[in-house]
């Protein structure tokens, strides 16, 4: 081969120069890349091997505590107040319709024959149907404690109908005798006079029942 000119010889020094230098480059580069993500990969395993401290372990975040729910709050229920059904014109005296109390002395002898009555009265507004059949009407006497001295109806028990229209606000009333002495249902005991002494009597009529008022025996 002949010589070649000076100047050829000077160009492929420094093609092969450049080419050199390429590559030594990219060797450093990726040296350098290599060497950084095994940098990172060794910080986040020390990151990962350094424990927590003993507060945070035996302590949770207030994120991770979960908040228990208020209990929920009775709903309170209001009873609807209860219909009362208006009176009707001629119908039955109900008890709720009548008024019933006894009247009698303040006092009575011991062995006397007083008078009492029974006192029925209509306090709805509209007249209404009530019986007043003597087998329905009742006065009793009791003592202090409650205990039944005697009774109209014990001995002699009367019978018979007696059904009648109340007109608003009429009062109708019923006399009765008591001969003086105890008696019980059966009327088989023994009767007698009871003993001086504070009573109460109260009245009866089928099932409205009066209240009590007193008397005295002497």
């Amino acid at each position: 081969m002949g010589a070649l000119p000076a100047h050829v010889y000077w160009r492929r020094r420094v093609v092969v120069l450049v080419v050199l230098l390429a590559v030594l480059g990219g060797a450093g580069w990726l040296g350098v890349t290599l060497l950084a993500g095994r940098g990172g990969e060794d910080a986040a395993a020390s990151e990962a091997a350094v424990p927590q401290p003993a507060l945070e372990r035996v302590v949770p975040s207030l994120s991770a505590v979960a908040t228990p729910a208020p209990p929920p709050v009775p709903q309170t229920v209001v009873e609807p107040a209860p219909v009362v059904p208006e009176p009707v014109a001629g119908g039955p005296c109900t008890d709720d319709m009548v008024g019933l109390e006894v009247r009698a002395p303040a006092s009575a002898a011991v062995g006397s024959k007083p008078t009492f009555e029974i006192a029925v009265a209509n306090l709805s507004a509209v007249p209404c149907v009530r019986a007043l059949d003597k087998g329905l009407e009742e006065i009793v006497l009791l003592d202090p404690a409650g205990n039944r001295v005697w009774g109209s109806n014990d001995c002699f028990p009367e019978t018979g109908s007696d059904l009648r229209t109340l007109a608003p606000g009429e009062v109708v009333v019923i006399p009765l005798v008591w001969g003086g002495l105890t008696s019980e249902p059966t009327c088989t005991a023994e009767r007698g006079t009871p003993a001086p002494g504070p009573y109460v009597l109260r009245a009866r009529l089928d099932t409205k029942v009066s209240a009590d008022i007193a008397i005295t025996l002497g």
